[in-house]
């Protein structure tokens, strides 16, 4: 703080300090510091220390600063001829500068006036304004009005009301005062010098004149004055000058509480500055002394809605009702109350009487009034589709956590409609015509949000029947009540109020309903808020690695409910966080995700954010490979959701079921590596695998050919004149149609190779599986393992095919765009190993698959050998 803004603020306490600070090191303008010390202890009214560092002042260096301190100190100590003489003396140093002058001449006209020559100090201040320029005019005008309030108070003081009067009113009249004086630094000078306040002269300026006219019984001149002050303040001013009409000392006090006009006024201010107590009172007194108008009402019953006094608040607003029954306004003013109290039901309720009301008049504010606002039944209708839209990928029962009870879709809506949340929601939506869609979605996500069980399923599981109807806290805590219970509490704990459960949240005896939950599951999962896996095999305190080797993650379903899940928590045996990880989402946690990637060969960037769908079709039957159900079916119908599929359901189909799905993932796809597998046929198909197993190996991988490389074949190619044959080939790939199911028969694209011989080798070890040598036009001879006996029937037609891959092709507008060197491309990656199946002929033209324990590498004996390869569509039983 500098040693101006410890005047400017008033605290003499710290500018003395730091002047004394400055005089004590001793510097060249040590001077200075001592005549402004003189100030201040003038401004104390110390006059024999102020002349002290005044004469101080001089002796160092007469100066400008040093005679006025000493004139203002003798004026103090009423030396005032003495006085008069430094101020004179003063002159010398002004250099002849116009403002210094004006600046001594204002100052000693306040020294006449301090000295009780009032007259000729006014008159000082009347000449010099006449000879000043616009701003410094300001500067006398700002003086006379202090002059004049101070006369004012001495004719107050003395009981010259009307005389006082006269004084206040050319002091509050002047215009000095209307905004922030725009004058010469050197004249504020004067005003720190002299301890003024501008802001608090005008307050008291007129507040004396207020006072003044009651004084005078001129009740009606003091209402106007005062009404006018409160006009023309700031907030800040304006609650002062309240404080100030309210006060006890206060001549205004006793008159505003026999004044119910000046009382209302009050009342508004108080209520401007949130000063609710005060407003209360000021209305409360008008209201007693009558007449009584709805408008105190009004603004009584708003300030005590405000103050929260809200039951008072609705009193009011039920007399505003009375005394205007046709308004809106107190319905208005009842809905603000209500609300405030929380008082849903009843703040629907007026908020509809209010736009009936509004509905009813034709007045064009009221019809405007009217347009910020939607009746209830048109609010509720906006929430109602955010709800469906909200549960359209929400299980169809849900348990209540609060309570324990088992609740459907229309039981859950009930509730929600029942809940402060609704309320609070619908009023806000009649508020707001265009409203916050955005706003209205966060609250119906939030209540809705629902957590879901990952789990294996134990023996004895509680299931629909046992607690339909039943509050599941109160259950004997036995079996599987047990886990139920446990995760409703933890769901609670966790703050969700719906949970769902797969044994107790599905009528599995309701073929409907089951149908729609198994080919929702995966949807529900995905946009639950949270997903809880219990590990049940997992001991309290458990350390890395525990997890994976949970059963858990050998399970169909869980493989589903992982994929899923954006948000998961793991759960030890005693319900307890894995690892004691207390974040908010394990899939966050490097540690955990990591255990999980090495326990189930899957990537860290799936097991985090996976997407449904046809796309990577092998990598993710190979990651549902190592998984394992209860029933047969159920592996195929837990990857419905995963592969983003629709399909029925029907329990008792076994193997069918894998088949459907696999048929419905190539028919959609046209992804021919769904039938890259090793093992048994299924019945559904002999393309397809019986088992999920079936794609546990990995797929062979080749390497690709460098571009050195494949330029080179593709030269040779050309000096062998196979461009022609090529672009053959070519054309009749192109041509070929995806493969295509009809009636459980597969219509396969591909390039088949006729088999001239089969020659068996030799039986396997111990297991039934035979080992022949298989010899085709144009391929190296290559072996293959399986169970059938391909030699035992009459003789038949075997084929090893390459299943057609559009991949394969390149697109017109790749960089090597002539037809013929795209052909002879595709020829030479043709040329490279690649895996096969061994066909045999049925009846008429179909072919059955002959599974293979060992994937079949089939490789050209000559890369030349066009002519061997024909491209056909088989159709395959």
């Amino acid at each position: 703080m500098t040693i101006r803004d410890a005047f400017i603020s008033g605290d003499l306490s710290t500018a003395e300090t730091l002047l004394t600070q400055a005089i004590n090191a001793n510097s060249k303008t040590s001077y200075i510091y001592y005549a402004n010390r003189s100030f201040l202890m003038a401004q104390k009214s110390e006059w024999d220390r102020a002349l002290d560092d005044a004469l101080m002042s001089l002796r160092i260096q007469p100066s400008l600063t040093g005679c006025i301190s000493k004139g203002i100190a003798l004026c103090g100590q009423k030396q005032m001829e003495a006085a008069m003489k430094a101020f004179d003396l003063a002159f010398i140093f002004t250099d002849g500068d116009s403002k210094s002058i004006r600046f001594l001449l204002l100052m000693k006209a306040i020294v006449l006036f301090n000295a009780n020559q009032h007259e000729d100090a006014m008159q000082r201040v009347r000449e010099l304004a006449a000879a000043c320029s616009s701003a410094d005019t300001l500067a006398c005008r700002m003086v006379e009005a202090y002059l004049n309030v101070q006369l004012g108070i001495t004719a107050l003081n003395d009981a010259r009301h009307s005389e006082a009067v006269d004084y206040f009113t050319v002091a509050t009249n002047t215009d000095a005062f209307s905004s922030k004086p725009a004058i010469h630094s050197i004249y504020e000078d004067l005003f720190v010098l002299f301890g003024w306040d501008i802001q608090s002269l005008w307050e008291i300026a007129n507040q004396k004149l207020c006072d003044t006219l009651l004084c005078l019984g001129r009740f009606q001149d003091a209402i106007k004055s005062y009404c006018r002050m409160m006009d023309t303040s700031d907030e800040i001013t304006r609650a002062s000058s309240l404080d100030w009409s309210t006060g006890r000392s206060s001549i205004m006090s006793s008159y505003c509480n026999s004044h119910p006009t000046l009382c209302i006024t009050g009342g508004d201010a108080a209520l401007t500055v949130c000063d609710y107590d005060k407003a209360i009172s000021l209305y409360s007194a008008a209201i007693d002394l009558g007449p009584v108008t709805c408008a105190i009402f009004v603004n009584r019953c708003k300030a005590k809605t405000d103050k929260g006094a809200w039951e008072e608040a609705l009193l009011d607003a039920q007399k505003v009702i009375e005394l205007e029954p046709s308004s809106y306004i107190g319905y208005q003013l009842k809905h603000a109350a209500c609300h405030s109290a929380q008082r849903l039901d009843d703040a629907i309720e007026a908020l509809n009487t209010m736009l009936s009301k509004l509905d009813d008049t034709s007045e064009s504010h009221t019809q405007n009034l009217r347009k910020q606002y939607i009746s209830a039944p048109e609010a509720e209708r906006v929430i109602q589709r955010r709800i469906d839209i909200q549960l359209e990928h929400a299980p169809l029962r849900l348990l209540d956590t609060t309570i324990g009870l088992l609740c459907d879709r229309g039981a859950q809506i009930t509730t929600f409609k029942t809940s402060t949340e609704y309320k609070e929601l619908l009023l806000f939506v009649m508020k707001h015509p265009v409203p916050s869609t955005e706003h209205i979605r966060e609250v119906v996500a939030k209540y809705f949000r629902c957590i879901m069980l990952s789990h294996r399923w134990d023996a004895n599981e509680s299931l629909l029947p046992e607690i339909r109807g039943k509050i599941v806290y109160q259950l004997h805590p036995v079996d599987g009540i047990v886990k139920l219970q446990s995760f409703c509490r933890v769901a609670d704990d966790l703050g969700y109020r719906w949970a769902w459960m797969d044994t107790c949240c599905i009528d599995q005896a309701n073929s409907v309903e089951l149908h729609e939950s198994i080919n929702s599951m995966f949807i529900w999962y995905h946009h639950s808020a949270l997903t809880i896996v219990y590990l049940s095999d997992v001991p309290p305190s458990s350390k890395s690695d525990a997890l994976a080797k949970s059963v858990w993650n050998k399970r169909g379903w869980t493989f589903q409910e992982l994929m899923a899940s954006r948000c998961i928590l793991f759960y030890q045996k005693d319900w307890t966080p894995y690892l004691n990880d207390r974040s908010s989402n394990h899939k966050d946690s490097n540690e955990i995700i990591e255990e999980l990637a090495g326990a189930t060969g899957i990537d860290r960037e799936s097991l985090v954010a996976f997407h449904p769908g046809t796309r990577n079709v092998r990598k993710t039957l190979r990651w549902a490979s190592p998984r394992i159900t209860t029933r047969q079916e159920d592996i195929a119908y837990s990857l419905f959701g995963v592969f983003d599929v629709h399909l029925g359901v029907s329990y008792g189909e076994k193997q069918k079921a894998l088949g459907r799905l696999l048929q419905e993932i190539i028919a959609l796809s046209g992804d021919i590596t769904a039938l890259d597998w090793v093992g048994r046929s299924s019945e559904f198909n002999s393309c397809l695998p019986a088992e999920i197993s079936s794609y546990k190996a990995p797929p062979i991988t080749y390497p690709s050919l460098s571009t050195e490389e494949l330029d080179r074949s593709v030269s040779l190619l050309r000096d062998t004149g196979a461009v022609q044959l090529a672009s053959k080939l070519y054309t009749e790939l192109e041509s070929l149609h995806a493969p295509r199911f009809a009636q459980r028969r597969l219509h396969l694209p591909c390039i088949a190779f006729r088999v001239t011989e089969l020659i068996r080798k030799s039986h396997q070890g111990q297991d039934t599986c035979v080992v022949y040598e298989v010899k085709a036009g144009g391929l190296r001879d290559l072996p293959i393992t399986t169970e059938e006996d391909l030699l035992s029937a009459r003789p038949t037609e075997f084929l090893l095919i390459r299943p057609w891959d559009h991949d394969l092709l390149e697109l017109p507008d790749d960089v090597h765009s002539a037809e013929s060197e795209r052909a002879l491309r595709l020829m030479v990656r043709l040329g490279q190993p690649f895996s096969a199946f061994l066909l045999k002929r049925e009846r008429r033209k179909e072919y059955r698959r002959v599974a293979s324990d060992h994937s079949i590498i089939a490789q050209f004996s000559d890369t030349t050998c066009v002519d061997d390869m024909k491209v056909r569509t088989l159709e395959i039983l």
